[in-house]
């Protein structure tokens, strides 16, 4: 078994796919497993795909019912003791990221056993990968260094591609539900015992994604995710301070 199962879901993605193959099959470490789930592409990305089929320890193509359905698929053929989505466009930091991660898995399996979820901060890209800045910092979303479930209570407080879960506590997602990410987060966090922040940046995260295109609905959706484990009225309230925070930060800039 792999300690790290690294799943890349994409569709129509031979602009920014290549990039992220790239970042992976870059990597000094060996110890993971690789798995594409393309959503039958009609581009070129298949062809890229297969270009690197060598790297890739097993991919399909098929269409699906969506980003998280495709993304179930990859859960349940990961084999991997911790599952970590790379999106395509997304990227590891660097070519030490996977070798960093792993150093600090084994020491902790050798000192005290280790973590159930893993973290840490994400560097936001443009597409041509000119970078923007960390997402703690051009963001409202600050970044604790003790992660509990009760932090999503104002939204996502990690970047999806920064959250890497041991794959025994890993839900499937809600398929119909474009914060599903978030949901997923939460639900990890409460079925977590440890959890760890890591001092380095784990990925590059490219920024303009599912549901920032489809805004409206994504900022329902977050709504209903954050009711069904908060509650309806902390959920309101909190909503009030969302709105606050945004109008005291656009007077600021």
């Amino acid at each position: 078994m792999p300690t790290i199962s690294i799943i890349t879901i994409t569709y129509n993605a031979e602009r920014f796919l290549e990039r992220t193959i790239n970042s992976i099959v870059s990597q000094q470490a060996t110890d993971y497993e690789y798995i594409v789930i393309d959503g039958g592409s009609n581009d070129g990305t298949l062809g890229i795909v297969r270009q690197y089929e060598n790297s890739i320890t097993q991919w399909i193509s098929e269409p699906d019912k969506g980003l998280y359905d495709a993304m179930n698929k990859g859960l349940h053929r990961a084999t991997g003791e911790y599952v970590w989505f790379m999106n395509a466009g997304d990227e590891l930091h660097d070519d030490q990221t996977l070798s960093n991660l792993l150093g600090v898995i084994t020491w902790q399996r050798q000192e005290q056993g280790s973590a159930d979820i893993y973290y840490s901060d994400a560097l936001f890209v443009r597409d041509d990968g000119t970078p923007v800045g960390l997402r703690s910092q051009v963001t409202p979303h600050t970044l604790p260094h003790r992660l509990t479930w009760q932090d999503m209570n104002m939204g996502m407080k990690v970047c999806h591609q920064a959250f890497i879960a041991r794959r025994s506590i890993a839900p499937d997602y809600p398929i119909d539900n474009l914060s599903a990410d978030l949901d997923w987060e939460i639900r990890c966090l409460k079925k977590a015992k440890t959890i760890e922040f890591l001092p380095f940046v784990l990925c590059k995260y490219l920024i303009g994604g599912l549901s920032v295109q489809q805004h409206r609905q994504s900022l329902i959706d977050r709504f209903n995710v954050l009711v069904t484990h908060f509650g309806l009225l902390p959920t309101i309230l909190n909503h009030g301070r969302i709105v606050w925070r945004a109008l005291a930060r656009k007077v600021m800039v």
